[in-house]
């Protein structure tokens, strides 16, 4: 028989997910910003990055999922 996921660990890997994709899109934002001419691959880069972090953030918000980073 399988191991039932409890809520508090599917919560806690969804806040995991969520820090680690708001950081690297935190980071290619940066990269983006500093580049002087940025490419169309660097900036479809930074759009993904961030539609990421949007569809965590909505499914945490969905979950009623609330967490402080620092």
């Amino acid at each position: 028989m399988a191991k039932k996921l409890k809520k508090q660990d599917m919560d806690q890997a969804l806040l995991n997910a969520l820090y680690q994709v708001e950081d690297e899109w935190r980071q290619l934002q940066d990269y983006a910003r500093k580049s002087i001419d940025p490419s169309q691959n660097g900036e479809r880069e930074v759009s993904l990055a961030r539609s990421k972090y949007m569809m965590l953030l909505k499914e945490a918000r969905i979950r009623h999922v609330k967490a402080t980073r620092f």
